[in-house]
């Protein structure tokens, strides 16, 4: 009878790494030598500074909006006590909410690699078994999911705001506002429990003896030294922050912010050839809307006033150069804008001596702040006013003609275009 051939089986046709297959949880599983205690904080302190710099342009941004002044400018009506810092947004410098917001938008996109890399050089810890080995571990646990969870979170809405994707079940204002809170309580615990060692770690480095709690236990050949991987990512935040700054700058710098909606495109020659949120065509503002059947409303104590636009310009003409500046990240250099101060307005509704707050409706019919509110102290600044032009030019339609709202420091939404009635009185 012929022999019988034994078939191998099949750990002895694999190679005996592979007979021990490795989940996330196994330390071994996970084998580049980039990893390290020093790699992650210097990370950790470069997002340090970038955060802490994110969430207080970003409640400077809220507070700009005045959202304890009117219902029309909160969009998180039901804030309660995490509306503590709200306080009366001021309007000098007049570049102000350019520079926050500018900052906010520009930062928030710069960290992305950062925020990245140090969620890789961690990610090993966050598979590790067992999940709490006693109560100060749980809570570390906790305050890590939060952290991780909403800086996810604030930087996909963030992203997708900017890029003017609203993908969100929900107010983007509402959606991130909440979602800051959620991630500072996760970002003040993880600092508390983390910050000395960082810094423990760039001082001193890994007592002798001692393991790198993030290398590798078992790393692969090293392609790249740790200092190669700081300056990949160094590079990835540099790229971006050329690709996307420009937007609130004009000239060459806004033609080379490509990953912007408002960069990378000129808007023409002419004095209205700067940026534009909301178009005429976009919000349905007709000709006839705007043509000589137009009044402007004043309401006050001395009743509903009537204005046609060749009466508004009859009257006292006042110059101020503003820019315009959206929550988006994106603005404009100072426009020359000229036409009725606000101020004076307000004396012919019946407050010749103190002006009150005033509510703005605009022509636009659906969508957000067509209605707006501004604060006495915006409505008394001289700069404030009723435009009726720009740049020695009349208001094209897409810059709110006959008439718009512009106010130093304001954000944009709040410079409301295509104007039909101004109330003022205490709101």
């Amino acid at each position: 009878m012929p022999e019988r051939r034994r078939i191998p089986s099949l750990p002895d046709r694999l190679p005996d790494r592979l007979t021990a297959l490795r989940t996330p949880a196994d330390p071994g599983f996970w084998r580049s030598p980039v990893r390290g205690a020093r790699f992650t904080a210097v990370l950790g302190l470069v997002l340090l500074a970038g955060l802490t710099l994110l969430f207080v342009t970003g409640l400077l941004s809220y507070a700009a909006y005045n959202p304890d002044l009117d219902p029309v400018n909160d969009k998180t009506p039901d804030k309660g006590w995490l509306g503590f810092y709200l306080f009366a947004w001021p309007t000098g410098p007049h570049w102000l909410y350019r520079l926050t917001q500018g900052l906010h938008v520009t930062v928030g996109i710069v960290l992305v690699p950062v925020l990245l890399a140090k969620l890789w050089s961690v990610i090993p810890r966050l598979f590790a078994l067992p999940p709490a080995r006693s109560v100060g571990h749980a809570l570390e646990r906790i305050s890590l999911l939060l952290l991780v969870g909403g800086a996810l979170f604030e930087f996909l809405t963030g992203l997708l705001n900017i890029q003017l994707d609203y993908l969100f079940p929900g107010s983007f204002y509402t959606l991130h506002f909440y979602g800051a809170w959620v991630f500072l309580a996760g970002f003040v615990a993880h600092v508390a429990l983390k910050l000395p060692q960082a810094v423990r770690v760039l001082r001193s480095g890994i007592p002798r003896g001692e393991p790198d709690p993030l290398a590798a236990p078992d790393p692969l050949p090293a392609t790249l030294s740790r200092r190669g991987a700081l300056a990949m990512v160094g590079a990835g935040s540099l790229l971006l922050l050329v690709t996307s700054a420009g937007r609130s700058f004009d000239g060459p710098l806004r033609r080379i912010a490509l990953l912007t909606p408002r960069g990378g495109t000129e808007q023409g020659p002419g004095p209205n050839a700067f940026q534009v949120n909301k178009t005429a065509a976009a919000v349905r503002i007709a000709p006839a809307d705007t043509g000589e059947r137009w009044r402007l409303k004043v309401r006050g104590p001395a009743g509903e006033l009537r204005f046609s636009r060749a009466e508004l310009l009859a009257m006292e003409q006042h110059s101020a150069a503003l820019p315009i500046a959206c929550v988006e990240g994106w603005s404009t250099s100072d426009q020359l804008w000229r036409g009725v101060r606000l101020s004076d307005l307000a004396a012919l509704a019946g407050y010749p001596d103190s002006p009150p707050d005033v509510f703005v409706e605009s022509l636009q019919r659906s969508g957000s702040f067509r209605k707006a509110a501004l604060r006495d102290n915006q409505v008394r600044d001289g700069r404030s006013m009723l435009a009726l032009e720009v740049n020695g030019a009349p208001l094209s339609p897409d810059h709110g003609y006959p008439a718009r709202i512009i106010v130093p420091a304001a954000p944009g939404v709040l410079n409301t275009k295509w104007v039909e009635t101004l109330t003022f009185g205490e709101l």
